[in-house]
C-alpha cells in the first residue's frame, strides 16, 4: 500500500512541476502526462478530463511499483539512483509517443521534451526518495 501511495505522491510532484513549467515558459509539454488519444482502446474516453487524470496516476503508481520489484533481484530497491536513471530515460524515450498524435507538442520541440524528461527525473528522484523514507 505504501508503493501505491508513493506512486500517487509523486505523481501530484509530476504534474505540479510540469505546471510550474508551463507557466514559467508557456511550454505545454504537460498536456502530454494526460492524453491517452494515442492508445486505441482508451481512446474513446481521451476527451474526458476524469480519464486523463486517471490515466496519469494510474501510470505513476503502477511504474513505480513495478520498478520497485523489479529492482529487488539486484538489491538495488532501496537506491535513489536507479529510479532517476528509470524514469529519466524512461520518460525521455516515451515523449516520441507525441507523434502518434494531433495534440501539441510536436516530437520535434526539443524544448518539451527537455522539461518532460526533466520532469520525470524529478519525478524518478521523489520515487526514490519516498522509498528510502518509508519503506
Amino acid at each position: 500500500m505504501k508503493l501505491v501511495v508513493i506512486g500517487a505522491i509523486s505523481g501530484v510532484i509530476l504534474a505540479a512541476v510540469m505546471k510550474v513549467i508551463c507557466r514559467i515558459t508557456g511550454n505545454k509539454a504537460d498536456i502530454l502526462l494526460y492524453n491517452m488519444d494515442y492508445i486505441p482502446i482508451l481512446k474513446q474516453w481521451s476527451d474526458k478530463k476524469i480519464t486523463g487524470i486517471l490515466f496519469h496516476y494510474g501510470t505513476c503508481i503502477a511504474s513505480a511499483v513495478v520498478l520497485y520489484y523489479l529492482l529487488i533481484p539486484f538489491g538495488w530497491e532501496m537506491e535513489i539512483w536507479p529510479y532517476i536513471l528509470v524514469f529519466t530515460v524512461g520518460g525521455g524515450i516515451l515523449y516520441f509517443l507525441s507523434a502518434l498524435t494531433e495534440t501539441p507538442p510536436a516530437p520535434d520541440d526539443f524544448m518539451a521534451w527537455f522539461y518532460w524528461t526533466l520532469g520525470h527525473g524529478v519525478f524518478g528522484l521523489s520515487v526514490g526518495l519516498l522509498i528510502t523514507l518509508w519503506i
